[in-house]
């Protein structure tokens, strides 16, 4: 499961500074609080939650659960019997148990520079309590479904937990989705209210939510669910400060277009549905009592990518999320009370949701609260805001790594970045080379790098190394985290043992997983759980080194059988990175008549390289030579832009389709940037086969 001893060979340990402060000091501590949190999940977990109010105690089991569809209905609950209220756990107990009222929780930067605001618990406890009954007064009660399109502002934290404060459950839609997508969740949730923002820049980019939300609102009319009531923040439109009564200043970057008014105004405005924000909460009182819920009882909705392209909507409960985004936050960013925490996540997504808000809200934690992109208005933003609030945790994506990485070292350089102590990367396996970039130049080689593998699905971490305490390898998530029990299996579904290769899953639950698709408790089994009974399948797959750790090669579905061979797309990915001239690649498969699949590849280089047969042949040798002879991309295309979400993510489907040379791409409405398809097109390579 995890090796007697860390290796002390071709790894990279932290420093000794680090181990004298460290929550998990060595490698030893981890390995026996493991062994206790696996054999004893009680005791350790109960150890976890003796940091919580529990209105009442369970009375069942700590942990029970069915992972075998062959022997009945799939299951987890936790702390069964026990009531609680995650809002007052993080931040009536912040504030009046353990005195922190005065702390900073967020610093929130807009996307403009000098676009700033400080929001300390009290302030948020008493805005969140106004918020709470000013959705109480529109009939929000205990178990409804309420959906939140916002930008990357401190209301949005403030609609979530007051949600989570009157027991109702949020569904967050990612602000840079379509109105066809907002859509669609609003329906399946059967959400009863909307709130959202007039708008927002997304650096030079103006995104016009309201306008958004009402197209979406319509979609929904037009399939027969209405929804009664939507509050819209004036984000970009408001006066000031004082007469809003919100938490955020108004925007250094207004929008006049977007002025709203009552009468006529090029944002419609219906006053049988719309709300104003500040008009609601002016009057609301900040005393509002929490609602003690179960601990299985619904915390919230987040939607996830499915494999037949309809959204599954994850749902997630109280009690376990809570400890387990309590106790991975605090233990994989060895949180101290004099940190000043950045995740570069939006809220829209699961890592928003458990280490922006409730993680760190959990512990106490001050954190950065970032509206605005890495390269806006310049590619030093990150660090440029690292230095200005003295910023010692710091998170992002690969994706944003890699995007930095085209620019050198000089505009990270030009800020001291003394503060940072640990560095994480979240959303995707990240490849050496960027794992050492940013190792290397970003920390200084003084930083641990703690490369976080997690899911929608899992609330939380479930494989990281662990500051102090697990010696760090480039690109791996190297050990699984405390309660969860990793195995890789075969097709056949026989557990491996060993150096080994093939599916990811886990033989346990752990407090934090997901309970079922909201809904569909079938879909859920079937995704999930039917492949391999008495296993989570978590859709990857995932190599065991001779050292026993863990390196994800990617999804089940991006791995690629070339004349029998199993090839992971991510290792094609990562080596044709590491070559100097790409600055990102996509692979995807394409039919071949002989060898079953062959390999096509997507590649970006790097500012004033040009492609040619030279670069060609170079990239192909590389990726030969670190792989083997059976991965030697059969064509390699330059592709000056990938296709991706708003969130960043590469859109490996249309890449097939491109790859194939199918013109019908399917719906495209989330990609961020649509230009960029014609131009793939037009650069495809020549397919004889």
């Amino acid at each position: 499961m995890i090796p007697d001893k860390a290796p002390g060979e071709e790894v990279l340990h932290a420093s000794g500074d680090l181990k004298k402060q460290a929550h998990i000091p060595s490698f030893e501590k981890y390995k026996e609080l493991y062994i206790r949190s696996v054999e004893s999940p009680e005791e350790f977990w109960g150890d976890v939650a003796k940091d919580f109010f529990w209105k009442t105690k369970y009375t069942g089991k700590f942990l029970d659960y069915n992972f075998d569809v062959t022997k009945g209905e799939i299951f987890v609950k936790c702390m069964e019997g026990a009531t609680t209220n995650i809002c007052y756990n993080v931040l009536d107990r912040n504030v009046h148990e353990r005195k922190l009222g005065d702390k900073m929780a967020f610093y929130w930067e807009g996307n403009e520079p000098g676009d700033e605001k400080t929001v300390t618990y009290r302030e948020l406890l008493q805005q969140v309590c106004k918020f709470a009954n000013v959705l109480k007064s529109q009939g929000v009660k205990k178990g409804d479904r309420v959906s939140i399109y916002m930008p990357m502002v401190v209301e949005l934290v403030v609609a979530m937990l007051a949600c989570a404060r009157i027991g109702a459950v949020h569904s967050i839609v990612f602000a840079g989705f379509s109105a066809e997508s907002l859509c669609e969740r609003i329906m399946d949730s059967q959400c009863c209210i909307l709130i959202t923002a007039d708008g927002f820049y997304r650096g030079n980019k103006l995104i016009s939510l309201k306008l958004i939300a009402d197209e979406a609102l319509q979609k929904c009319r037009d399939k027969s669910f209405t929804v009664e009531k939507c509050i819209m923040l004036k984000h970009l439109t408001k006066e000031d400060e004082a007469s809003s009564g919100s938490l955020s200043p108004p925007a250094k970057r207004t929008c006049p277009d977007l002025q709203v008014n009552l009468t006529s105004a090029p944002v419609p405005w219906n006053p049988e549905v719309d709300l104003c924000w500040h008009s609601l909460f002016g009057g609301a009182s900040e005393e509002c009592e929490p609602v003690w819920c179960d601990s299985e009882d619904p915390l919230f909705i987040l939607y996830t990518s499915g494999s037949t392209g309809k959204p599954k909507g994850v749902l997630h409960t109280v009690s376990g999320y809570m400890l387990y985004t309590a106790a991975t936050f605090k233990m994989v960013f060895d949180y101290h009370s004099d940190d000043v925490y950045w995740c570069t996540a939006d809220i829209g997504w699961i890592t928003g949701h458990s280490y922006i808000t409730y993680g760190p809200l959990a512990n106490g934690a001050t954190s950065v609260l970032f509206e605005g992109l890495p390269t806006y208005p310049d590619v030093s933003r990150m660090w440029e805001i690292v230095d200005k609030y003295h910023v010692s945790k710091f998170y992002t994506a690969p994706t944003a790594i890699r995007l930095l990485m085209k620019y050198g070292s000089e505009p990270v350089q030009k800020y001291k970045r003394t503060s940072l102590k640990i560095l994480g990367t979240v959303g995707e396996p990240i490849n050496p080379e960027a794992w050492q970039w940013y190792y290397s130049v970003v920390g200084e080689k003084r930083c641990p790098v703690v490369d976080t593998f997690w899911q929608t699905e899992t609330g939380g971490h479930v494989m990281t190394p662990l500051p102090a305490a697990t010696p760090m390898k480039p690109g791996s998530a190297t050990f699984p985290f405390f309660g969860v029990v990793p195995a890789i299996l075969n097709e056949s579904g026989e557990e491996l043992e060993g150096p080994s290769e093939g599916y990811l899953v886990f033989k346990q639950p752990w407090p934090g997983v997901m309970r079922t698709v909201y809904g569909n408790h079938e879909r859920f089994e079937t995704i999930y759980f039917k492949k391999f009974p008495g296993y989570y399948v978590t859709g990857d797959g995932c190599r065991r080194d001779k050292d026993g750790y863990y390196w994800i090669t990617g999804r089940i579905d991006d791995m690629l059988n070339v004349s029998g061979h199993l090839l992971s797309t991510a290792e094609v990915e990562s080596a044709l990175v590491e070559h100097e001239a790409v600055a990102e690649a996509a692979v995807v498969g394409r039919p071949h008549p002989v060898k079953g699949e062959s390999l096509y590849c997507f590649v970006t280089l790097n500012d004033g390289i040009n492609y040619n047969q030279k670069l060609e042949a170079e990239l192909k040798k590389q990726v030969r030579e670190k792989i083997g002879a059976i991965a030697t991309p059969d064509y390699i295309q330059n592709a000056p832009g990938l296709p991706k979400t708003r969130s960043g993510k590469i859109m490996r489907r249309v890449l097939r389709k491109i790859a194939c040379n199918e013109q019908d791409l399917g719906d495209v409405s989330t990609l961020a940037d649509s230009s960029v398809i014609e131009q793939l097109f037009e650069n495809r390579c020549c397919t004889t086969v």
